[in-house]
Order: structure tokens, then C-alpha cells, then sequence
């Protein structure tokens, strides 16, 4: 019983079928191509900035997002840390110069936000770092929405439980090792000082111009979909009319044996 109450608090209920979520992700995503088209048409400039504990789903989610539209449109930055060159720049002079131009939408797999979370958590920036980020954030935000950048920020929230299931996969799977680092393991072990981490920035971040919008992600299928939801609904987008396409006719002009020029390079093996 008392599992069952935790279920229905985290709000998650029952996990939801491939099937199921297969047929709505591909409404989505046909959604997501509209957007694409009106973003490139409007030259608009979007920002959305994904953030949560380890093995919250960031990658699958942004992949569910960006996988049927074009990276030249949907770029995805996942910065590494950083050099010690940009160590001596200002905190986001990094991450600004990867904003979008027009007709470009920005994802940042893990933002300027880990001065917020892992940086403060694992004592790479001092309290004083910290406290500053915060009190200046929300003035850096308002300076991007100004500046006619739209600004969306997700928040993956992940529960214990699933959490140690999804870490345990990551070691027991080969596909899935590369995700697992020693800072994952001590961000497991850390559990109580990023959650903490996190209350800190949502009281000082989630402001009126850049509000947070969590999104409950034990059920990795619902959570996709409500986040792709959440981003659609909050860019006023159109759908652009499209010139009607017809396949031109191929010119026979040149025309010769093509396959037969092939014969003898050297082809993979057909295992398969």
C-alpha cells in the first residue's frame, strides 16, 4: 500500500505503453516540424534549457525533441567542463556565444545553471560564486527575453527509487556505461545537498519573465511527452503554408550504364 500511495503522490500512476507513446510522440513531432517551419520563416530565436539530477532522462527527452527536425534549426549543446582558458572568462561567456541566431533553436543539455548545481554541490564555485549567480541570474534572463530571445527552462524531476534503478541499468548495461562517471556516483550519493541545490535555485530563479515548468520524469514516456507539450504550448507558433513539392522529371541526357561502372570497388560484406 504504502508503495502504491507513493506512486499516485509522485503523480506518475501506472508507466505508459510503448504504443501508446509511440502515437502521441509522432503527433508531437509532427507539431515540432510546424514549429520549425514558422521559427525559420519568423527568424525567431529560441532558447530551451534542460536541467535535473543525474539519470533524470535529459538525453532521451532531447532526443524525443530533436530527433525528426534539423539539427540546422535544433541545435543541441552539451558543453564539457570547462578549458582553463574559459575558466578565466566571465561564468557565461561560454554558453553565450552558443546562443541562437535567427531561425535557430538552442537546446542546452545542461546550461548555465550548473553553477547552481553541480559546481555548488561539488565545491567547484565558493559560496560567494553562488550566491552572486543567483542574485544576477534572473537580470542576465531578463537582458536575453529583451533582447527577443524566447527562454524556456525545464526541470526533470527524478525520484530516488527510479533514479538507483536507472544507475543500477547504466552498470549492468554495456550501451548504456558510457553515461555512468565518477561525478554520477557521487551525485547519487549526494542525493539530500542537490536537492537542496535545486530549492535554492528555484527561490531565487523562478521568476515572472523566466519561470521554471517541472516535469515529473519517473515515467520516462510521460515525461517526454508532457515536456514536448509544455515547449509547443509555449512558443506562439503558426503553421506556415508550404509551396506544394512535385519530383521533377530525371533528364536522360548523359545516360549511361551507372551500375556497371561499380562492378569491382569494394562493397561492405552483406552479413545482413
Amino acid at each position: 500500500m504504502a508503495k502504491k500511495l507513493k506512486t499516485a503522490a509522485n503523480g506518475q500512476g501506472e508507466k505508459m505503453k510503448r504504443k501508446d507513446y509511440e502515437k502521441e510522440l509522432r503527433k508531437l513531432q509532427v507539431e515540432l516540424c510546424h514549429l520549425q517551419e514558422w521559427v525559420k520563416a519568423t527568424g525567431a530565436r529560441v532558447i530551451i534549457v534542460f536541467e535535473g539530477r543525474d539519470a533524470a532522462g535529459k538525453g532521451g527527452t532531447i532526443k524525443a525533441l530533436s530527433e525528426r527536425v534539423s539539427p540546422r534549426v535544433f541545435r543541441v549543446t552539451a558543453l564539457p567542463a570547462p578549458s582553463d582558458r574559459e575558466k578565466t572568462q566571465l561564468f557565461l561567456q561560454r554558453y553565450i556565444e552558443r546562443f541562437p541566431a535567427a531561425g535557430e533553436v538552442i537546446i542546452f543539455d545542461r546550461s548555465w545553471y550548473n553553477r547552481a548545481g553541480v559546481e555548488y554541490v561539488m565545491g567547484f564555485a565558493t559560496e560567494e560564486q553562488h550566491k552572486r549567480f543567483l542574485e544576477l541570474c534572473p537580470e542576465v534572463e531578463q537582458y536575453i527575453i529583451d533582447g527577443g530571445i524566447t527562454l524556456i527552462k525545464i526541470w526533470l524531476e527524478v525520484g530516488q527509487e527510479e533514479q538507483e534503478k536507472r544507475f543500477l541499468k547504466r552498470i549492468s548495461d554495456p550501451m548504456r556505461q558510457w553515461k555512468l562517471s565518477p561525478m554520477d556516483l557521487e551525485s547519487y550519493r549526494r542525493w539530500y545537498d542537490y536537492s537542496k541545490a535545486r530549492d535554492l535555485m528555484l527561490d531565487a530563479t523562478d521568476s515572472k519573465h523566466a519561470p521554471w515548468h517541472l516535469v515529473r520524469s519517473d515515467d520516462k514516456r510521460r515525461g517526454r511527452l508532457n515536456c514536448i507539450a509544455h515547449i509547443l504550448s509555449s512558443i506562439p507558433y503558426k503553421k506556415v503554408k508550404q509551396a506544394k513539392v512535385e519530383l521533377p522529371k530525371r533528364s536522360n541526357k548523359r545516360q549511361y550504364d551507372d551500375l556497371a561502372s561499380l562492378e569491382g570497388r569494394h562493397f561492405a560484406k552483406e552479413k545482413y
